[in-house]
């Protein structure tokens, strides 16, 4: 499956089975999205490959080591390394199409969600955010290779 930032300068692939979705509800999310929550995936750094536009990347990372990478062209945010781990984050709204059947996973930060925002109630819910460990394996379970 491949994907492109809003300008079609930075482009990925994952190969194999898209994992499980999940919506992350914090006030970063909100802020770097301009939307409620933002829809994503983690996948495998074996599974995923930049086709072009790497040097367009421009990184903020906040203290905490909150990360936004996003396209220096047109502002869309675009997949990154999740911190020290073998995994990218991917934002899902940058994948071109996608006939397989995307199910959301999971909601992080449930306790931070603006006033407005009704979470849809498929999914665990999660009042901040699980595990590393315990959050991939939820996202990567019941998916076929």
């Amino acid at each position: 499956m491949r994907g492109q930032c809003l300008c079609g300068e930075v482009k990925f692939e994952i190969l194999g089975t898209l994992p499980r979705l999940y919506q992350c509800h914090c006030s970063l999310c909100r802020k770097q999205t301009g939307t409620p929550s933002n829809t994503a995936t983690i996948v495998s750094a074996d599974s995923f490959r930049w086709l072009s536009g790497k040097e367009k990347i421009s990184s903020w990372v906040k203290d905490t080591g909150y990360c936004s990478d996003f396209c220096s062209i047109c502002g869309s945010p675009v997949p990154n390394p999740l911190r020290n781990s073998p995994y990218f984050w991917v934002p899902v709204g940058l994948l071109d199409s996608s006939e397989e059947q995307l199910e959301i996973a999971a909601h992080l930060f449930v306790d931070s969600k603006a006033s407005w925002d009704i979470i849809n109630q498929s999914g665990v819910q999660y009042e901040t955010a699980p595990e590393l460990a315990e959050f991939i394996a939820l996202l990567h379970a019941n998916i076929h290779a």
